[in-house]
């Protein structure tokens, strides 16, 4: 298993409290009570779980022209359309992907293209559900100018939750990117973020509480790649219409 070279400092500090810790209640297992071995592998679960949380697994990149990948691993908790969005010139699509603690939290590129701005923005850590969390929550903003015909700019937020304090972003402002290109990772629980102008020309491809996967899953394509097809699986997609800073 691969292992998100973010994680290592966590990893490595986990390995070694918990690893200590182990063996005291293994020897206090044979010296004072058996009972001591419960603690023991509760202690070795949560080694187990630190190490799985950084797991980086390898994804295959869909090469479909024009479409937009999914940033992160997660369930889709919005898809909707907002009348005006921070750094977009009029209404905006923002899909919306909520991380769980046992899902990868390696973010990826959505499109290939060049970093044009990163802007982070210290705050609060309500849980990655509440509502207001793209406002208040500690979050990292990456806006790319997409190589792809499209009218852009392409926005990845990554916001921290309840449990996450610490946000990794790889990129530089200038630097060239790829498609399901790696950029960082949430720490313990997360919400990610897709933003792109409405007329981007560009439709969901997802649904709320779909599940997705960083890199491989499509959540945006060209309108005119699905026609004859029954309509836009993003039809139905919530229509809320709200001013929004984030």
């Amino acid at each position: 298993m691969t292992i998100a070279r973010d994680g290592w400092r966590e990893i490595l500090i986990s390995t070694v409290i918990c690893h200590s810790l182990a063996g005291a209640c293994l020897w206090a297992a044979r010296q004072v009570s058996p009972l001591f071995w419960i603690p023991a592998v509760a202690l070795w679960g949560v080694w187990l779980f630190t190490v799985a949380f950084f797991r980086d697994p390898y994804r295959e990149i869909p090469s479909e022209p024009g479409i937009l990948v999914s940033p992160a691993d997660g369930k889709v908790t919005e898809v909707s359309r907002l009348d005006r969005y921070e750094g977009i010139d009029g209404p905006a699509l923002r899909i919306s992907i909520f991380l769980s603690v046992f899902n990868v939290h390696v973010n990826r590129v959505p499109c290939a293209g060049r970093v044009r701005r990163i802007a982070y923005q210290p705050g609060e850590f309500l849980d990655a559900r509440h509502p207001e969390c793209g406002i208040r929550n500690e979050a990292n903003t990456i806006v790319i100018d997409p190589a792809q015909e499209m009218s852009g700019p392409v926005i990845v937020r990554q916001v921290a939750g309840l449990i996450a304090r610490r946000i990794v972003c790889n990129l530089r402002e200038g630097d060239p990117v790829e498609r399901g290109q790696r950029l960082g990772l949430i720490k313990f629980g997360s919400r990610t973020d897709l933003i792109v102008p409405a007329a981007s020309g560009l439709e969901p491809a997802v649904r709320v509480n779909d599940v997705v996967s960083g890199g491989d899953t499509v959540l945006l394509r060209p309108a005119r790649s699905r026609a004859g097809q029954g309509g836009p699986r993003g039809a139905g997609m919530e229509r809320r219409e709200a001013a929004a800073r984030h």
